[in-house]
């Protein structure tokens, strides 16, 4: 499959090109609003086509696929001109700003025999798949979860993912991890409750906690931060047990991770050497569609999570709890 890449962001360039190069398949273009940029990466990486302005990528008819990693505010655009141009798409996550946005997103790429998927990496390294393998094997019924994505932004950066003209905030770029960990142990919850603070002035919530309830009375904490140092894990407590995991989200491709679970007495910790998620994605994505199958983040998967981050902001705008329908 032949990738286009629409701009030069640091998420491209550091761990999702370099994915597709070190699969079978190819990075044929990549294009920037600055010419001299795309380029100058193109050079760097090895690209063989460098193109100004995105409409001018997707006018290559060479292209199988775009691979779109625009700041949040620009994806439904983006994915729409893709889709009309006949490419199948990689979107890096949050895939929109709303879930109504994201089910029109898909309506709009099914209408014109294209398949989207939401770029959430991290479902694809062998920690996710054997964590969620074994709460659903090893351990009885899960009661809560805790998730937890953080890191620390240097004081006065000047930063898209803190402009709220392009969806920016914490929950958008990380706290979307721990939605979805939550959601993959849990399901969809009935009620969220949950508190954002702007610490920086700038327009977008800087800091998110949350609490999800489900009917049965099992529930999810999940946190996500621009201002506390890096922190990225999940732990499952069940009837019987609990699985802790930690890295669990943006594991560096050259980094070993690990995950420990407890039924009764027995303690058992499982060791992941370092795995490219990011190649792991992409040859999925290629996979499903060579085979016309439905991805594994499909468009259940992206709308479920948006609509908790929805009922998220509504809660703390509120400051109070909001049932989900």
């Amino acid at each position: 499959m032949r990738f286009g890449v629409l701009s030069t962001a640091d998420i491209g360039i550091d761990s999702v090109i370099p994915g597709i190069q070190h699969s079978e398949h190819e990075v044929a273009a990549i294009s920037s609003r600055d010419e001299d940029r795309a380029a100058a990466v193109a050079e760097r990486l090895g690209i063989p086509e460098s193109y100004e302005g995105y409409d001018t990528l997707l006018a290559d008819d060479s292209l199988d696929a775009v691979y779109i990693p625009l700041p949040n505010g620009h994806h439904a655009e983006w994915v729409r001109a893709a889709a009309d141009a006949g490419l199948h798409v990689v979107c890096e996550k949050p895939l929109t700003a709303s879930a109504a946005e994201t089910e029109a997103v898909f309506d709009y790429c099914e209408e014109r025999g294209v398949t989207l998927m939401e770029a959430f990496m991290y479902r694809y390294h062998p920690l996710t798949e054997r964590a969620v393998e074994i709460v659903e094997s090893e351990l009885g019924e899960v009661r809560n979860v805790t998730s937890t994505f953080t890191f620390r932004m240097p004081d006065g950066a000047d930063d898209i993912r803190l402009d709220p003209d392009l969806a920016g905030g914490s929950v958008m770029d990380v706290g979307c991890y721990a939605v979805s960990a939550a959601r993959l142990f849990l399901g969809d919850p009935e009620r969220v409750y949950a508190t954002t603070t702007d610490r920086r002035d700038c327009g977008v919530e800087t800091e998110m906690a949350c609490v999800m309830e489900y009917g049965d009375g099992a529930s999810a904490r999940l946190q996500s931060g621009f201002e506390t140092p890096l922190t990225q894990y999940y732990r499952v407590e069940t009837t019987d047990g609990w699985l802790r995991a930690e890295p669990t989200f943006d594991v560096g491709v050259d980094n070993a991770t690990e995950l420990t679970y407890g039924v009764g007495e027995r303690e058992v910790t499982e060791r992941f050497e370092p795995v490219d998620h990011y190649r792991r994605e992409i040859e999925h994505f290629a996979d499903c569609v060579a085979a016309g199958e439905t991805p594994r983040v499909d468009r259940e998967e992206s709308v479920a999570v948006m609509r908790t981050i929805d009922a998220i902001y509504e809660s703390a705008q509120r400051g109070q709890p909001v049932d989900l329908d």
